[in-house]
């Protein structure tokens, strides 16, 4: 069973850093892209961005130029760093997981993804 279990939210300034940690377990995640999706109270869940095994990377256009995502294939992790955070930024940070291909975790049927609980990330103004 895929177990994903996030880390690295809190609380942070307009203009701050931070990085997101999500380690998944349960299974080889070689086939799998692995990223992060987020949402915001009253809005729909948006996707962020994404990286395979290859270490290729898909953003949302968002936060293109912001934030960066990697992935450390032995430890099956994957980060976001996240850069010139604004209030816009402030949500609920999910890690995802998916067989196949990035624009496929991003933006396609999500019938065989995993979804972690989330961690909050609010930037004051």
């Amino acid at each position: 069973q895929v177990h994903l279990q996030e880390s690295g939210g809190g609380l942070v300034q307009a203009g701050d850093s931070l990085r997101l940690s999500c380690a998944a377990s349960g299974r080889s995640f070689s086939s799998y892209a692995m990223g992060w999706f987020r949402q915001a109270p009253g809005k729909q869940r948006e996707f962020v961005a994404a990286t395979d095994w290859s270490g290729n990377t898909y953003y949302g256009d968002s936060v293109k130029g912001r934030f960066s995502v990697s992935r450390d294939n032995n430890k099956n992790t994957v980060y976001l760093q996240m850069n010139g955070l604004n209030a816009e930024d402030t949500a609920v940070y999910l890690c995802a997981v998916q067989p196949g291909s990035l624009p496929g975790l991003a933006y396609g049927p999500k019938d065989n993804a995993h979804f972690g609980q989330g961690t909050q990330v609010t930037v004051s103004s």
